[in-house]
Order: structure tokens, then C-alpha cells, then sequence
């Protein structure tokens, strides 16, 4: 198809949600993107954290394949073989969370687990993080605390409030006799790429216990290997009442879930569902998607390749930079200014970069990029900044 037809089309019928990009990516595998020019990238947002597998993973590709030769959909209501092996599969990585809510995105998972909070607990309250992100449905997008996601939507869904992230003084004078739950990133994505303190993630856990409340960690973007853990609440020392899943458990193709603890209760037929949640494709690509995983080892590569990646992002001299931080694969550069020229001069060297915040460019490639990609990426990074 012709590129001008393709952008001008787009333009024509988008929903104007989306600033669009000027190029037409068409292909990918690994970590490389390619345009409908021929032009290579190498993709260092992947899909926002979704590709961690990396493009067009051929295990996925083939079970997607298969499956969709036998049954594509089916309600949960009905059992299948595909959804019993990835609840399988999903459970035996996260001791203690026994059960699971399969939804189809990253948001339907946390709005399921709000929900849950307050049946199981009958209290109404919510306690989120100060510059977390969980999502843009009204009851995930009222934990979400950045007012550019809010305002357009207010009034919101009521009995939520905010406190720093890190400070233990304040989710402690939070959480009250009507507090549900607490909503955390263990790192957070969207508002900056802050790992948490352990004494805060530990308090908050303490604190749950003590006072009735569920805790709730949102590990859609930091999930499957992206901190190098598998699940970044793990380098803590906590188990959580709830974690939300989302983004690449399947290796692209959409899907959400939340693991649940025993303090979850109520959960009775009909309360909640979702048409196209444990849908035998998704399930079967969730199959693939996490035997790759465990099998290339991704936690070790992103712990790995993090460490070396960060240790070569201190080394860039620049004036323009704060501070470098992050967990494995998931590394933010904070910048003394506004990031957008810098991620517009790393696209025109074929870079895909992503920003989190106004000020700080987030990096967050597929697990299986090389050293040699890494290398070009901080070498781009280092004339832009430089530049």
C-alpha cells in the first residue's frame, strides 16, 4: 500500500485521540521495527512495555495459528484447555495468589480489582500513589492521579485519595476504618520510572494486614521479566493480596488478568465478567507467551542487560541529564528539560523512545534486544543530547 494513501486515511477517520507519527511501521521482529519505506528502528518502547518477548515471537505466532483453527471464542462459564493450562502456568509463578480473573487490558484489570476490593472488604475507600498511572476507566483512571488524564471526566468515581509515593507516614494517616484497598506500582511507569522504597511496599503490606485492607500491585507494564524478576513486587519481600497483569502476558495480543489472594472473598457467579476475558486465543497465546519466557530466561536477561544498560547511560556526559534510574529493562533518564525535541531527534536516528512525564525519556525495549542494539541506542542518545 501506498504511505501517503495509508497517513492520509488515518487522518481522515482517526478518532483524534492519538497524535499521529509521519511514517508507517508494517513489521517487526526482535527488537527492530521496520517502516513502509524499508527503514529499520529499533524499538525501545515496545508498545508501551507490551513486547517484551520482543516482535512476531514465532512460538506465539505459531499457537495463534493453531488455535485459531480449533476455537477462537468461548465464555468463561464453559471450561477449555487453553485457559486451564495458563492458569496453570500463571499461578505457579506467584505463590500465594492461587486464582485468577482473566479481563482483556491492563485497565479492566485494576477496575476488577477495585471492585473486588470492596466486596470483599465492605468498605468503599481507595488509597493510590501520587504520580501512578492504572489505567483511563473511570474507576482505574480515579487511582490515576496525573490531572491531564482527570480533568476532562471529572466528577470521578468518589472515596479515592492520594499520597506520595515512598512516604510511610502519610499511607499510614491514609488508611482508615473505610479504606478497601491500596494501589501500588512497585515501580512506577507512567509517572516518572520511581522504583519503590522496600520499607514503603513492606509498610504498606503491614499495614493491610493490620487495618483489614486488600493491597493491591499494579504490575501491567512492570510485569513478565521487566525488572528482572518476573514480577517486579518480588524483589520486596511482599506477596500482595491482588496483582494486575496485563500487556505482554500473551505476547501481544490483548489480554489482562488479576491474580487473586484467599483474603479475596464474595466473588459469586454474575458479579463481574467480561465477554472476551479467557478467550481460548488469548489463553493460547498466554500459553506460549509465558513457556518462551521462562525458557529464554527473560527475567535474567533484563536483569542482565539493565545493569549493563544503565551502567553505559551514567557513562553518557551530558549537562542536560538529572539522574538515570530503574529496575532491569525499565529505565527512565530524567533530562533538565522537556524530553519531546530529544525523543523526535533519537526517531530521526531510528530510535523509538518513549517519554514518562514531561522531563524524563523511558526506555523500555524487549527483553531479547542485543548488546549491540543497546550499544546504537546509548550512542544515539549521546549525540542527542550533545547535539
Amino acid at each position: 500500500m501506498n504511505t501517503d494513501w495509508i497517513i492520509a486515511t488515518e487522518s481522515k477517520h482517526t478518532s483524534g485521540l492519538y497524535g499521529k507519527q509521519n511514517f508507517v511501521i508494517v513489521r517487526g521482529q526482535g527488537a527492530l521495527l521496520w517502516d513502509s519505506e524499508g527503514n529499520e528502528y529499533i524499538d525501545c518502547s515496545a508498545g508501551h512495555g507490551v513486547a517484551n518477548l520482543g516482535h512476531a515471537h514465532p512460538k506465539v505466532a505459531a499457537a495463534l495459528a493453531e488455535q485459531a483453527t480449533r476455537l477462537i471464542t468461548l465464555f468463561e462459564t464453559f471450561p477449555n484447555d487453553q485457559r486451564a493450562l495458563l492458569m496453570e502456568k500463571l499461578t505457579a509463578l506467584t505463590p500465594g495468589l492461587e486464582r485468577v480473573f482473566f479481563c482483556n487490558s491492563g485497565t479492566e484489570a485494576n477496575e476488577a480489582a477495585i471492585k473486588f476490593s470492596r466486596v470483599s472488604t465492605g468498605r468503599t475507600g481507595i488509597v493510590a500513589a501520587m504520580r501512578g498511572f492504572h489505567g483511563r476507566t473511570l474507576g482505574a483512571l480515579s487511582a490515576t492521579w496525573n490531572k491531564k488524564y482527570r480533568e476532562a471526566f471529572e466528577p470521578l468515581v468518589p472515596d479515592y485519595q492520594h499520597v506520595p509515593f515512598n512516604n510511610v507516614e502519610a499511607l499510614d494517616a491514609a488508611l482508615g476504618e473505610n479504606t478497601a484497598a491500596v494501589l501500588l506500582e512497585a515501580i512506577q511507569g507512567e509517572g516518572g520510572v520511581y522504583p519503590a522504597d522496600p520499607a514503603f511496599l513492606q509498610a504498606a503490606r503491614q499495614l493491610c494486614t493490620e487495618r483489614g485492607a486488600m493491597l493491591v500491585i499494579d504490575e501491567v507494564q512492570s510485569g513478565f521479566g521487566r525488572t528482572g524478576k518476573m514480577f517486579a513486587y518480588q524483589h520486596f519481600g511482599v506477596v500482595p493480596d491482588m496483582v494486575c497483569v496485563a500487556k505482554s502476558l500473551a505476547g501481544g495480543v490483548p489480554i489482562g488478568a488479576v491474580l487473586l489472594g484467599e483474603e479475596v472473598k464474595n466473588l459469586a457467579p454474575g458479579l463481574h465478567g467480561s465477554t472476551f476475558g479467557g478467550n481460548p486465543l488469548s489463553m493460547a497465546a498466554g500459553v506460549a507467551a509465558l513457556s518462551a519466557m521462562q525458557e529464554e530466561d527473560l527475567p535474567r536477561q533484563a536483569a542482565e542487560k539493565g545493569e549493563y544498560l544503565m551502567e553505559k547511560l551514567h557513562g553518557i556526559s551530558s549537562p542536560l541529564v538529572r539522574e538515570v534510574r530503574g529496575m532491569g529493562l525499565m529505565v527512565g533518564m530524567e533530562l533538565k528539560q522537556k524530553v519531546a525535541p530529544y525523543l523526535k531527534a533519537l526517531q530521526e536516528r531510528r530510535i523509538i523512545a518513549l517519554n514518562a512525564g514531561l522531563t524524563t525519556i523511558r526506555l523500555l525495549p524487549p527483553l531479547v534486544i542485543t548488546y549491540e542494539q543497546m550499544d546504537e541506542v546509548v550512542s544515539a542518545l549521546q549525540t542527542v543530547l550533545n547535539g
